[in-house]
């Protein structure tokens, strides 16, 4: 019996030492009721430690005095606002849009007073913004003006609708949005305006429009203006760029925009002269990001783009967008590369604690805690940066000030405490690479994905090994010259060699032998290209074994060339590669070209058969064979300063490969260059009918075999 007890007790001992175990220190605490993550530039998505944590809702208790009872007090709550704005003092402005007035919080979030402006009233402003001097600007989106008051709430100014040649008169006035330069500058973001900001001096006076998106053109619109004509293509539908939602500023002058309507480019970062200093988006722009700004997750019920609508800028420069449409906050350092993300799925009848149903607007105060302004629940929910979280800030900061060595201890706590946390990898990194630690550089840049430090890194690395083997690599080569010399230096001498010769046997040993005589025609194909092909059809050169040999042989060389490629010159390599997809891609689209090159060849008066088509098919694959293993091994050795060589030889395999399908048509179907050309083109376009059939087909049967399960699931119930 004590024998059992103490198992028991041991057992017990046990699983509660596991569940303490289990319990991660950084782990999302239970009193954070959304999930963080990061996602890197291939968009594989992680979840992490929250990066910041609720820490309280202001204006939710709004006590004015009654105008009906003095000494009273009556309860005031937020009614549909639209904007907030910390000064320098962390004071917070409200833009109390529902209620036509502009509420002013302390520091604590108490009530320090009410701007309703009585000798000319609001009419549902929808933006505020506080200058160094404490001057209030309210864009007063009712009243068209944008106004100007003191810190008392007193009219100083008020500016409406500029008069300029400049302004088209079909522009509609509207302001919701705005910022002052230390100028005195104005830069307003109007409804609909998708001109861009409009950029009025302190008196008021129209200068320009600052910061317009650009017009998406897309291949439709490149086909519509070819084949329209000039009164259809008038009666389309005008294409305008997105309008900018919200815009903000930091202390160095540069202006921040988010727009969205649009897919790409919805965060802006512009400098005086207007033009977009993210435009590559961050240090991952030369892998394979495609400039888009605004997270999203796969989650049930979420579906779309995200629709950004308002930002702010922190003491550090990292920019924090929120959207309108999905719930989610996304936080991007000033370079443009991610830190984090979050939001939550908001009930329809709760409300959490760091839940906002519909975020309108963020802002940053001192301490760079954020403000999210929520205005379905009518309050301010308040975020402090976790411990994580400010972590990550001091160590980005410190990357991004260039002091890299620095940085090192933070970026390995990060590490620590998240593995799979990209910028702690790239940080690290870049601390490896100052300190000439260029083999660890070079594979902590490939574990973060950027091939640009991984190219300088292999530079550096390539010249120190050619440095120290530059005399041992020098006498190799002398001596195998030397070699080479003594060979056929004492072949001659000996009468070994001769070429006549080794002619004659190699054409005994090809004739005695059908398949390699075939197979040997592909060099042939590759000097005489017409008329090899030629000989293809009317003279039997080619065969069943020998073509598929050959395309079996070009089929491994293509999969091994796009899962072998360098990771400079290939950055999808880092994920998994999915050689079966890559091989059936392969096989799909060469056997397609083969049925529809040959249904038109038959159609369009060409002599080849479909054996000869198929035959010629896969000897034109024979560059593939000759030069897809050796393009794979030399870029293998080569860095970013000789991607021109390196896309000049790949580009080049392509087009050799091309040009070999032109003449193989041309060759077996006895075309001329204009019939080879229209036959090419008409293949093609059999393909892609093809296909379109293929899938409706697809889509067919399973409508069709759901619709037999369905009834045949109602029969059993039945």
């Amino acid at each position: 019996m004590p024998k059992r007890l103490t198992l028991r007790l041991m057992l017990l001992l046990v699983a509660a030492l596991a569940a303490l175990a289990s319990i991660h220190p950084e782990s999302v605490s239970a009193d954070v009721p959304y999930q963080t993550y990061y996602k890197d530039n291939y968009n594989q998505l992680f979840k992490m430690q929250a990066a910041y944590t609720p820490a309280g809702a202001l204006g939710k208790d709004l006590f004015i005095p009654d105008p009906s009872n003095p000494g009273q007090t009556v309860y005031s709550p937020l009614n549909q606002p639209q904007d907030l704005y910390i000064d320098s003092r962390d004071h917070i402005y409200i833009a109390d849009t529902g209620n036509n007035r502009i509420v002013h919080l302390d520091a604590e979030g108490q009530l320090a007073g009410l701007l309703t402006l009585p000798e000319s009233p609001f009419n549902r402003p929808q933006g505020v913004f506080v200058d160094t001097n404490d001057d209030i600007y309210v864009a007063d989106t009712g009243n068209q003006r944008v106004v100007r008051l003191n810190g008392e709430g007193e009219l100083l100014a008020e500016f409406g609708r500029p008069e300029s040649k400049l302004i088209p008169e079909a522009f509609k006035y509207d302001p919701i949005k705005l910022v002052v330069d230390k100028r005195g500058f104005m830069y307003i973001a109007t409804l609909g305006g998708y001109q861009g900001l409009l950029q009025l001096d302190p008196q008021g006076e129209f200068q320009s429009f600052f910061g317009a998106n650009k017009t998406g053109f897309s291949l439709s619109d490149s086909i519509k203006r070819l084949l329209y004509t000039r009164e259809m293509y008038e009666r389309e539908i005008s294409k305008l760029p997105g309008s900018i939602a919200s815009v903000d500023k930091d202390e160095n002058g540069f202006v921040y925009t988010v727009t969205k309507e649009v897919r790409t480019k919805q965060l802006k970062k512009l400098n005086i002269a207007g033009l977009d200093q993210l435009a590559g988006k961050g240090e991952f722009a030369d892998t394979m990001t495609d400039g888009s700004f605004g997270e999203y997750t796969h989650r049930a019920g979420r579906t779309g783009y995200p629709q950004l609508n308002d930002l702010t800028v922190d003491g550090n420069g990292n920019m924090t967008v929120v959207d309108s449409k999905l719930n989610i906050v996304s936080q991007y350092d000033g370079n443009g590369n991610l830190l984090f993300f979050w939001g939550g799925a908001a009930g329809d009848t709760t409300t959490k604690l760091g839940i906002v149903k519909i975020p309108a607007a963020i802002e940053t105060n001192s301490a760079n805690d954020l403000f999210i302004l929520d205005s379905e629940n009518n309050i301010v929910q308040k975020y402090r940066l976790s411990e994580f979280g400010a972590l990550v800030h001091k160590a980005n900061q410190l990357t991004q000030d260039g002091r890299y060595e620095e940085s090192e201890p933070l970026w390995l706590e990060v590490n620590r405490l998240n593995a799979y946390y990209a910028p702690a990898v790239l940080g690290l990194a870049k601390a490896a690479y100052k300190k000439g630690e260029y083999e660890r550089a070079q594979e902590l840049f490939k574990q973060a994905g950027w091939a640009q430090g991984y190219s300088d890194s292999f530079w550096q690395n390539r010249l120190l090994w050619f440095q120290s083997n530059f005399g041992l690599l020098m006498n190799v080569v002398i001596g195998a010259l030397l070699i080479l010399f003594a060979a056929r230096f004492t072949a001659r001498r000996l009468g070994f060699g001769g070429t006549k010769r080794k002619a004659g046997r190699s054409e005994q040993k090809q004739a005695s032998r059908p398949l390699l005589r075939q197979l040997g025609h592909a060099f042939y194909v590759l000097k005489h290209p017409i008329d090899g092909f030629h000989s293809i059809r009317y003279e039997q050169k080619g065969g069943l074994l020998s073509s598929t040999i050959l395309f079996v042989l070009a089929l491994v060389s293509y999969a091994i060339m796009r899962a072998a490629i360098s990771f400079i010159f290939n950055p999808s390599i880092i994920v998994e590669v999915q050689i079966v997809t890559i091989l059936i891609q392969f096989i799909v689209v060469w056997l397609s070209f083969v049925i529809a090159n040959y249904l038109i060849s038959s159609l369009y008066h060409g002599e080849g058969r479909f054996r000869d088509v198929l035959y010629g098919s896969a000897y034109a694959l024979f560059p593939f064979i000759l030069l897809g293993i050796p393009i794979t091994l030399i870029s293998n050795v080569m860095t970013l300063s000789e991607q021109s060589i390196f896309t000049f030889l790949e580009y080049g395999l392509y087009v050799w490969v091309a040009l070999l399908f032109f003449w193989m048509v041309q060759g077996i179907q006895n075309y001329s260059v204009g019939e080879t050309l229209i036959n090419l083109l008409l293949s093609i376009i059999t393909m892609a009918i093809c296909a379109v059939l293929v899938f409706i087909v697809f889509s067919l049967t399973s409508e069709l075999f759901n619709f037999i399960y369905s009834v045949y699931q109602e029969v059993t119930i039945r």
